[in-house]
């Protein structure tokens, strides 16, 4: 009988440790739970909208009505003439936003090179340019992710005379144009300098400043 009620003792006491545990485990789950699905997205959220409120709503581009044009940083097809192109893009039909991503084509890829030839013969039509001259490679090629905002100064420059033509502008102010839209390296070193082409675009219209 003796060796029957120790058993039963430590039968209870291991039972009520594993009840203790259970309860800690969801006490601490709850905690967590408020601490880091709630109140740590709020902080976050909060100080987004203070610090950076313009960046953290998708740096949206308003016009004077308050309807929304674009994002600074998604980019978009421009056609016609008077526009300066963005680069080529192979997301969805085309800058969809939902299905980014680049064509996956290899540099042996016969699809690829057909495509690339075809869109350096527009590129030159369309900008009147001689045969010799060299196309940048962000005018005929997109990016990894098929929304890149941004073209080449290079590319830019060579728009400037059709553009200019277009809107019947002095080329050196379309130029300086370009250069107030030119995001430069962050740091002054990371990255490269990128022509942001719905903004310049937009300048040109009157919406931004220019």
């Amino acid at each position: 009988m003796v060796e029957n009620k120790a058993g039963w003792r430590d039968t209870t006491h291991l039972m009520k440790n594993i009840i203790a545990e259970i309860l800690r485990s969801i006490a601490a789950t709850i905690v967590f739970s408020i601490v880091l699905c709630g109140f740590y997205p709020l902080v976050v959220w909060g100080a987004g909208q203070l610090l950076f409120h313009h960046q953290a709503n998708g740096s949206l581009i308003l016009n004077k009505d308050g309807k929304v044009l674009g994002s600074e940083w998604l980019g978009q097809q421009f056609t016609s003439d008077k526009y300066f192109n963005s680069r080529p893009s192979a997301a969805g039909t085309g800058y969809d936003a939902t299905s980014s991503g680049g064509t996956n084509l290899g540099p042996t890829s016969q699809k690829l090179n057909d495509a690339v030839k075809a869109a350096v013969e527009a590129y030159r039509k369309q900008n009147n340019m001689s045969a010799d001259v060299l196309v940048p490679a962000d005018a005929v090629t997109s990016s990894a992710s098929g929304l890149d905002p941004h073209i080449s100064p290079a590319n830019a420059k060579i728009q400037v005379a059709r553009v200019a033509k277009v809107r019947n502008l002095d080329p050196d102010k379309v130029q300086a144009l370009v250069e107030k839209y030119t995001d430069k390296p962050s740091l002054g070193i990371l990255g490269e300098a990128g022509v942001n082409v719905l903004k310049l675009n937009l300048a040109l219209d009157g919406v931004l400043p220019n």
